[in-house]
């Protein structure tokens, strides 16, 4: 869910990787209000990540905390995931006429056919064309076949200009339906969860500050990131209306959502939980950051980056308007005015001073 350029804060990423995040958030929207998911036989998760671009920081590190089973993926085991479907860069899947969105699998197996079939099945509810290149089973939904095609990728021009609305549409909606078939199954919006800190979203990556917490500071952490908690956490709470009740105390159990928005808050029961986003080789010991060795198991581990980012001054700037095209040169005139009478000055001061010598 984040983006990087320059001038991290024009950069909206609106392609990659906002499209596909925008396309999740509406697939759980529409799942949320589908009767009878408490009888689905298999379990649905949503993950967004961050870091993805700087050594997949975010998914490298939750799988480590799988692998751990920490704290902050309890209720979670990854021996019983059976499929992943990740949704790419999706903003351009309506491009030149054809209404086509590409799924990539890295191998055959049970799950990925099944998968196949249920994307297949959604594909044609929305009457929609769609390539598919069957060969762990995971899945990504991209608009691209066989590269990846966006060459405004972490940059300012990565805006609303660079994709089409309605293949975000699309595309949540052909998920929302594959999950059901698989399982069996604005701003006013923003405003609603959270107060947002900026007027324009930050898709920066940020930086950890202190020790890394599933229940971390809500002011270290970003808009987008609150936002996205607060809306997975609400669409995918509870549908007991008993649970739910005020915490501006605190909630006995479950989560709080919508503090921000109202003060109080509602008390939900939610498996919705943050999983800070770091390298697998650090470690934080003793309020200090410890960088361990590399995983020679690991085949990612040799290579695993470990980022770090200098602590920048507040930048100032001096702006200065332009002046006037009159005022400049009435300046100018004013100075060759200045010059000439500088000039007669010292050839009378000269010729004075040449005569009161002579006298002399």
């Amino acid at each position: 869910m984040d983006s990087a350029s320059f001038f991290r804060d024009k950069n909206l990423g609106a392609e990659s990787p906002i499209s596909g995040l925008i396309a999740l958030l509406a697939a759980v929207d529409s799942l949320s209000r589908v009767n009878g998911l408490d009888d689905l036989s298999k379990q649905l998760v949503f993950s967004v990540f961050t870091g993805e671009a700087w050594g997949y920081l975010g998914s490298r590190r939750f799988l480590f905390e799988l692998d751990l089973q920490s704290e902050a993926v309890s209720g979670l085991n990854s021996s019983l995931i059976e499929t992943v479907i990740e949704i790419g860069s999706v903003g351009k899947g309506f491009s030149q006429g054809k209404n086509t969105f590409f799924a990539h699998t890295a191998a055959v197996s049970l799950a990925t056919n099944k998968t196949l079939d249920a994307l297949k099945h959604a594909r044609d509810s929305l009457e929609l064309k769609n390539i598919t290149n069957p060969s762990t089973s995971g899945m990504v939904l991209e608009d691209f076949d066989t590269s990846f095609s966006d060459k405004f990728y972490h940059s300012h021009l990565d805006d609303m200009s660079n994709i089409n609305s309605s293949a975000i549409v699309a595309a949540a909606s052909l998920v929302a339906r594959t999950l059901y078939i698989l399982a069996r199954l604005s701003c006013e919006l923003v405003k609603s969860y959270i107060v947002p800190t900026n007027q324009c979203p930050n898709h920066y990556v940020g930086v950890i500050l202190g020790e890394p917490s599933s229940n971390p500071n809500l002011g270290y952490v970003d808009d987008v990131s609150r936002f996205i908690w607060n809306f997975l956490a609400d669409r995918t709470s509870s549908s007991m209306e008993d649970v739910r009740s005020d915490c501006s105390k605190e909630c006995s159990s479950g989560v709080c959502i919508k503090a921000e928005a109202d003060g109080k808050g509602v008390c939900a029961i939610s498996t919705t939980r943050y999983v800070p986003a770091y390298s697998t080789r650090l470690n934080y010991e003793s309020e200090t950051w410890h960088v361990l060795p590399s995983d020679s198991s690991d085949p990612m581990g040799m290579v695993d980056p470990v980022w770090t980012e200098s602590n920048w001054d507040t930048i100032r700037l001096q702006v200065y308007t332009a002046q006037n095209v009159a005022f400049d040169r009435l300046v100018l005139l004013a100075g060759i005015a200045i010059t000439i009478m500088a000039y007669l000055a010292i050839v009378l001061t000269r010729a004075y001073i040449a005569k009161a010598l002579k006298r002399d």
